[in-house]
């Protein structure tokens, strides 16, 4: 009889179907000269959070849930098994200086981007104040920038009352010159959720707002399609905010700022899939899951297949 050992020194004890490759599996570290499809980078800082956030804990929980999806896409009958994804880690933050971890966050998105190894980026953050430095790698990298952020506030809070937050990221852009007001498109703004001083900055700075009144009335696949044709002909490329509390809280629970009346799970992935077939799309970042506040990772889970649409257009 054959002699056959069922310990696995160094593996874990998961089971392996050999026709089937999970996504996780198309990940591999970054190395100088590599290429790929997808860099992913993880920047894992909520310092900056105005509500007590563990989203610093979010890169791994989502990287994770890659590992229960396989690559095989049924209703386009396409298997990714192929595709490579660069993984160039997670940013060291400074313990207590938030100025500094901004710095970090951006130098070492722009590190990332130098590299010129993929075609596409994902950002996984963090709360939300990580794509301010992320954005101004991106725009210092590939010129003139038009945004779509998925997002129930505005977070276009002043500065004065707390400095850089998860709050002011896009007040930071567009104060800083670095996006314009008119290329920045809001997409499921909720009601009872921002200030009227925020709403009025938002309409003076000729930011497109979409609330969720608006998504119902015009539809939510529309209004994507619109402002993605709109911004392709104005800017040289185009940027994903998600912030993942635009979803409802109950398909999202592990949100620091959940609420009720925001999009189901499937309006956010349909729209991030026709959102992503423009190819002037070049990177998504995903912010706000909070591990500690999920419940069997579905937050995270829904944030992989957020990936998954971004990637496997």
């Amino acid at each position: 009889m054959e002699k056959f050992s069922f310990l696995q020194p160094g593996k874990a004890a998961v089971f392996k179907d050999q026709y089937v490759t999970k996504v996780k599996e198309c990940i591999s570290p970054y190395v100088s000269g590599s290429k790929g499809e997808i860099g992913l980078i993880g920047l894992p800082f909520s310092k900056s959070s105005i509500s007590l956030s563990q989203a610093a804990d979010a890169p791994a929980a989502i990287r994770s849930c890659l590992g229960y999806y396989s690559t095989y896409s049924g209703e386009k009958d396409t298997d990714y098994q192929e595709y490579h994804i660069l993984d160039f880690g997670d940013v060291i933050t400074h313990p207590i200086d938030v100025e500094d971890t901004l710095n970090r966050l951006y130098v070492s998105v722009k590190e990332m981007i130098s590299t010129n190894s993929c075609k596409r980026y994902i950002v996984l953050g963090g709360d939300h104040g990580v794509s301010f430095p992320s954005i101004r790698a991106f725009k210092e990298k590939y010129g003139s920038v038009g945004v779509i952020q998925w997002d129930p506030h505005h977070d276009v809070r002043n500065l004065e009352d707390g400095g850089r937050t998860n709050g002011t990221p896009f007040r930071s852009l567009v104060e800083d010159g670095l996006l314009l007001g008119e290329n920045l498109i809001q997409i499921g703004i909720r009601d009872f959720s921002n200030a009227k001083k925020y709403r009025y900055y938002t309409a003076e700075k000729g930011i497109s707002v979409y609330t969720m009144a608006d998504i119902e009335e015009s539809g939510l696949l529309t209004i994507i399609k619109k402002e993605m044709e709109r911004l392709s002909k104005k800017v040289d490329f185009i940027y994903f905010s998600v912030d993942m509390d635009v979803v409802d809280q109950a398909f999202a629970p592990g949100c620091p700022a959940i609420g009720p009346g925001g999009l189901t799970s499937r309006e956010l992935l349909s729209s991030i899939a026709a959102a992503s077939r423009f190819e002037k799309v070049k990177a998504m970042d995903i912010v706000e899951i909070d591990p500690s506040k999920d419940f069997r990772d579905m937050t995270s889970r829904l944030a992989a297949h957020v990936m998954m649409q971004f990637m496997f257009r």
